[in-house]
């Protein structure tokens, strides 16, 4: 595994920011999410090397984050939310910085491949101080490529971006998932779906779900929810034979809401009951909670 943690945990003072928390990950894109002051961030720092836990441990690619700092850092890359730049640099001229930091060899074309994928290249004659806010995200994560890492932490890396930026670095983020291993961040929930596979939601420092992306949707207390558009005009008595169903309401017109823990087991029913009643079905589709539903339901508890 890329990443392995076990029992991490931090405190300020007597403030626990992180509380004994432990999980693995490989090859891919995991979202990590909670929400503010849940312990996203310091876990983050503490995986980058930047702050020390004060219990547990962890290591990046088979290196201890305590023992073996260097190593961790040449694996890592790293855009913290912050994304601290140095304004008066030129853009390149960061990058260069950059590479140096690394020790890198072929600096140049290392600096252009990076700048190429970032879509940097309009802005190149520009200084950090004078970029829009989506292109200073764009030169963060441009850094955090720059060594070529195995490893991606990114806090936030889609802040600020419009929504054609957002799109451009959505692939990026996709393709390199493919070669490597992605810690993701982001309260955008569309782009938690959209990319990752898996998903680990922290709240008040402590994990409170770890699954793949459609398992936690289906573990979730919420329940599936089937709709259904007849031909014909109905009232809810009409619905009492069917089962197994929570809850009936009507949308509008001849389309009905129907909530259920068994959605499959249901739709068979639906089909089977319009069969014997000579009911003609228009549209049937099963809709499942978003994952901001869910994220909602587990860290409100």
């Amino acid at each position: 595994m890329s990443i392995v943690v076990k029992e991490l945990s931090r405190k300020y003072g007597e403030q626990i920011a992180v509380n004994n928390i432990s999980f693995e990950i490989g090859k891919g894109i995991v979202g990590f999410l909670g929400p503010n002051g849940a312990g996203k961030s310091t876990t983050m720092k503490m995986l980058t090397t930047y702050v020390p836990p004060t219990s547990g441990t962890a290591s990046v690619c088979g290196f201890d984050i305590e023992k073996n700092i260097r190593e961790v850092r040449k694996h890592v890359g790293y855009l913290p939310e912050s994304n601290p730049l140095y304004y008066d640099m030129y853009v390149r001229e960061y990058l260069n910085f950059a590479a140096g930091v690394h020790q890198l060899s072929n600096v140049k074309a290392k600096v252009d491949a990076v700048i190429g994928m970032t879509g940097l290249g309009k802005e190149v004659h520009k200084k950090l101080g004078q970029l829009s806010k989506g292109y200073k995200q764009r030169v963060g994560l441009a850094q955090a490529m720059i060594h070529n890492p195995d490893v991606l932490i990114l806090d936030e890396p889609t802040s600020g971006l419009d929504p054609n930026q957002l799109a451009d670095i959505r692939d990026l983020i996709v393709q390199l998932g493919k070669e490597k291993t992605v810690l993701l961040s982001t309260h955008i929930m569309q782009e938690v779906q959209a990319m990752c596979s898996r998903v680990i939601i922290i709240k008040d420092g402590s994990i409170v779900a770890d699954d793949a992306m459609g398992n936690i949707q289906a573990q979730s207390e919420n329940k599936n929810t089937i709709v259904i558009t007849l031909t014909v005009d109905l009232q809810q008595a009409d619905f009492k034979t069917l089962a197994p169903v929570d809850s009936i309401r009507l949308i509008g017109g001849r389309t009905w809401a129907l909530q259920t823990s068994n959605p499959d087991k249901l739709r068979k029913a639906l089909m089977q009951w319009a069969l014997e009643k000579d009911y003609t079905i228009a549209a049937l589709q099963t809709e499942t909670k978003s994952l901001e539903e869910v994220f909602r339901q587990l860290t409100n508890r």
